[in-house]
């Protein structure tokens, strides 16, 4: 299974974006209201420039207090994020997610233009899926139908 397959499989491929100069506060409402755990940040609402999880948060009010949720998204946010493509496959993406230990990836294009996000539960779920049609497959053939 491929990165494009999972984008279709969501219910939304709209990729919410926040600006480095959003305050912290702001992300955290937005992670909340739509329930997400991460958001990329854009400069220009069209480039992964940075990415800011819930843990990015957690970690800043356990080194700085509740001061942080005052900062700017920029001061908490991992720059420069691991992307995917739509042709890399799920095998792929769960990898660099595993070895990088983070649970959200902007999906970019041949340009490094975003056209997703797909997260650890979305490809786990895809690979399920796929496992799931795979194990099917086979007892239909040892049963021989």
């Amino acid at each position: 299974m491929i990165v494009q397959q999972i984008l279709k499989s969501k219910q939304s491929d709209k990729v919410i974006t926040v600006t480095p100069e959003t305050e912290v506060s702001e992300a955290a409402q937005i992670l909340a209201k739509h329930r997400i755990g991460g958001l990329v940040v854009s400069v220009d609402g069209a480039t992964a420039d940075g990415i800011l999880s819930e843990r990015d948060i957690v970690r800043g009010l356990a080194t700085s207090g509740p001061s942080c949720l005052n900062d700017k998204v920029a001061d908490l946010m991992t720059p420069k994020p691991v992307c995917c493509t739509r042709q890399d496959s799920a095998d792929t993406v769960l990898v660099r997610m595993t070895d990088g230990r983070f649970r959200h990836m902007p999906v970019v294009d041949d340009e490094g233009k975003l056209v997703g996000m797909v997260t650890i539960g979305d490809v786990v779920k895809a690979r399920l899926q796929e496992l799931s049609m795979e194990k099917a497959a086979l007892e239909s053939m040892v049963m021989g139908h």
